[in-house]
């Protein structure tokens, strides 16, 4: 599934589907019961005339609508965006209502005007949001100029002075738009970060599936080696002595071409596999031509050494497909880049695990350095980077990150040189860089000998 599709499935316009009418229904029949204690505990604790009636007839649409939207909606159904923006408005033209005749914003309960436009910009879209929202300011500027009639308590009047009825119009307007502004932005963010780390489980099951397939072609492979040298051997025999029998020949022949042809193909099929499963541990250098082995033919030259001061192949390491398909995302990204060459360099000591993936392009922009690794960053290109085309990098980099991060290690993304340094001023490693750092304990193991039981396909572990 790709970074848009990821991004359609769960973007803000498809939220609305999230919100069950029982949600919605629970929620209503609470506020229907609070109304009505809170009418009855004015009147009998503290002596506040209300007008009952017209109070009470507000209440009642209120429950009648509940009822209504019980028989409505099916059990285990969720709401479209229609709906629910209906219902939330619905609520705040209620309680608005409800104000309106038991004091307005005298009322301290006018406070719980917040709660349509909080609950729309948790749950629904933008557009949603701002309607929600507009249609509260709305209200309560009505409830401040509409001259609603202010609660008497033993005949005298509770009413604020001018003053702070405008100071609780305006509160209320400011709740308003910072908390719907404040849910959106969070709910969004968390959206976005569910959609990123989906992403993420799906590349490395896709990882994990195809290391497990490509391992039971290893095994084949292995198995049918035997079988198949017994099947060429036999039929070369079989061609010297039908000397002279021209069409049993050239059927021993076939079968001899036949086999060299499935020796062939299970070769070719199963070389990924025998590394990634029946070497279970391979030396660093090893893992790393692997990562970087499917952008090696991309008119980019990859060059991949140990760091100055050491040499050979380095400390045997898991091969985890987390691992292969982290550090072939970081591969990727600087190939994508790379004017000539991208250099991958490692290392080793008694305690640490280090490797460095750099690239002779422009590098970062100081603006996008800063958010690499937030999912979905092509939301913002930046115009002054030659990478603001770039629409995988946000979620590539991420996946890549979130990916290693699982194998214990450290990821430092930086630029080598000044992006703004003019051309003949760059050093020859002047782009991008990633640095990559283990404790030595978190993947050095003893090689693994041997083939040993190859798991089931779907299990890839």
């Amino acid at each position: 599934m790709s970074a848009d599709s990821l991004d359609r499935l769960g973007a803000p316009e498809r939220r609305a589907s999230w919100i069950r009418p029982g949600t919605l229904v629970l929620l209503r029949w609470m506020a229907a019961v609070g109304q009505l204690v809170t009418i009855a505990a004015a009147i009998t604790l503290f002596h506040v005339s209300l007008p009952v009636l017209p109070a009470l007839l507000i209440v009642g649409t209120l429950i009648l609508a509940n009822l209504l939207s019980e028989l409505a909606f099916a059990k285990g159904r969720h709401l479209s965006r229609r709906a629910a923006v209906v219902i939330l408005s619905f609520d705040s033209l209620q309680l608005a209502a409800l104000l309106g005749v038991t004091g307005g914003l005298n009322n301290p309960f006018a406070l719980l005007l917040l709660a349509p436009a909080t609950i729309a910009a948790t749950a629904l879209d933008r557009r949603a949001t701002v309607l929600l929202a507009a249609l509260t300011i709305a209200l309560v500027l009505a409830l401040r100029f509409s001259g609603a009639p202010p609660l008497i308590h033993f005949g005298v009047p509770l009413a604020a002075p001018p003053e702070l009825t405008h100071g609780f119009a305006v509160a209320i307007i400011v709740g308003v738009l910072f908390l719907a502004l404040y849910a959106f932005l969070v709910s969004s963010e968390i959206a976005r970060m569910d959609r990123a780390l989906l992403a993420t489980q799906m590349a490395l099951g896709r990882e994990q599936r195809l290391s497990a397939l490509t391992g039971v072609v290893a095994a084949t492979a292995h198995e049918l080696g035997t079988p198949l040298a017994t099947i060429k051997l036999t039929s070369a025999e079989l061609i010297d002595d039908l000397e002279g029998q021209p069409a049993l020949q050239d059927d021993a022949r076939l079968i001899r071409d036949q086999a060299n042809r499935c020796r062939d193909i299970l070769r070719a099929m199963g070389r990924a596999g025998k590394d990634d499963l029946h070497l279970r541990a391979a030396p660093l250098g090893a893992v790393l031509a692997e990562a970087a082995e499917p952008h090696a033919h991309r008119g980019i030259r990859l060059t991949i050494n140990p760091l100055p001061g050491q040499s050979g192949p380095g400390p045997t390491i898991a091969r985890r497909p987390e691992l292969i398909h982290g550090l072939r995302n970081l591969v990727q990204n600087a190939v994508d880049f790379a004017r000539a060459e991208v250099w991958i360099d490692y290392g080793w000591t008694a305690d640490e695990l280090t490797v460095q993936i750099e690239d002779d392009g422009p590098g970062f922009s100081p603006k996008t350095l800063a958010r690499i690794g937030m999912p979905f960053l092509r939301g913002r290109p930046d115009p002054s980077s030659d990478r603001a085309g770039y629409e995988g990098m946000g979620l590539g980099l991420f996946i890549a990150k979130t990916l290693l991060e699982r194998t214990g290690a450290e990821l430092t993304m930086a630029n080598l040189s000044d992006p703004f340094l003019a051309e003949d001023e760059r050093p020859v490693r002047g782009g991008a860089s990633a640095r990559l750092s283990w404790s030595r304990a978190d993947l050095a193991v003893d090689r693994l000998d041997g083939l040993g039981e190859n798991p089931p396909a779907g299990d890839g572990s």
